[in-house]
């Protein structure tokens, strides 16, 4: 049998309210690709049965995976153990995917596959769709990727701060994330953050196209990306965050200018938005937490990388002035509005 051109992972945890809306738009791939639902030990609804139903109805094309309940994070990691596309996209069950951008992607994959010129990463636009007001907002990378070519680093523009390369943006090579020793944490939110980050120095070859794949729904009051349920969870964003700073030594890339960067951007994003929901806490505790999140990164890198990040946008969250931590609050609330990210 022909290997698979990609695997979709789709995580499930009591989402039978909309999961079939995701997998449908999967399903328009055919048999090209892989459907791997992982239930992650849903109680509460028909999810359990959803997958099996699934599973028995396209058995060339899906599998239900159960488990016990181990976080997004290990649904993901299911995933890759058990994937057998070349290309290996998680999709989350409440979000879905364009049907005509799918087919045009995959497409482009088979012909480059077929040439011997298969990508490490293809990266597509995203949307959010705003629950709250009906809008929707996309995120494209015109300005930081060459179109419709095969690429490398050397070619990489600039990154807006709203223009970070996210799980939603990226279809990775499945040996790619099994090379870099990819493993998320368990029972832990905010994993997608290292989904991206970690492969990055492994990827050598990339494509680009500008094409609105991925739709992303966001505003639900329970979603994890929710301002308070964010603040509640800080310490799983803490957690992620000295994953990050751990699993790449960025001086090694010191030859790579443009991967560095970009990861150093990338750290310092997280640090910033460490900083903002521990501000948004409050209270002595988190003040502490903040400080020793700094600590942390000074330990585990060299002068320089903290340096960067410590005087550069990650900075920028944490300003030893008077009212400096109301300012920057007052910052985030302006970004939020402009931005709408959450």
């Amino acid at each position: 049998m022909a290997q698979k051109l990609i695997t979709f992972a789709v995580p499930c945890y009591n989402s039978a309210a909309y999961m079939r809306h995701c997998i449908e738009t999967l399903l328009s791939a055919g048999e090209q690709a892989e459907i791997i639902l992982v239930d992650d030990g849903s109680t509460k609804d028909d999810t359990p049965a959803i997958c099996d139903e699934y599973a028995a109805k396209y058995p060339t094309i899906v599998k239900a995976i159960h488990q016990e309940n181990g976080g997004h994070g290990e649904g993901v990691n299911q995933g890759i153990r058990n994937a057998t596309g070349l290309y290996y996209k998680v999709v989350d069950s409440d979000d879905w995917l364009d049907e005509a951008a799918l087919r045009t992607v995959l497409a482009k994959l088979n012909t480059l596959t077929a040439r011997g010129t298969a990508p490490d990463l293809m990266i597509c636009n995203y949307v959010y769709e705003h629950v709250e007001d009906n809008t929707s907002h996309t995120v494209r990378y015109t300005n930081v990727f060459p179109q419709n070519r095969l690429f490398s680093w050397t070619h990489v523009g600039h990154f807006r701060p709203d223009q970070n390369l996210l799980m939603h943006s990226v279809m990775y090579r499945t040996q790619v994330l099994r090379d870099c020793g990819m493993v998320l944490p368990k029972h832990t939110f905010y994993v997608d953050n290292i989904f991206v980050y970690q492969p990055l120095p492994f990827v050598k070859s990339m494509y680009y196209m500008d094409l609105d794949l991925y739709r992303y729904f966001i505003g639900r009051a329970d979603q994890s990306v929710n301002e308070s349920v964010m603040v509640k969870r800080v310490d799983q964003q803490l957690r992620v965050t000295r994953h990050m700073i751990d699993c790449q030594d960025l001086d090694a890339l010191k030859g790579q200018k443009k991967l560095r960067s970009y990861m150093l951007h990338y750290l310092s994003m997280m640090m910033a938005i460490s900083d903002i929901f521990l501000l948004l806490d409050g209270s002595a505790a988190a003040k502490q937490k903040e400080n020793e999140l700094w600590a942390y990164l000074k330990a585990h890198t060299s002068a320089g990388v903290y340096r960067s990040i410590r005087y550069g946008f990650g900075g920028v969250t944490n300003l030893k002035i008077p009212k400096g931590d109301k300012l920057v609050l007052g910052g985030y609330r302006l970004a939020q509005k402009i931005f709408k990210f959450n």
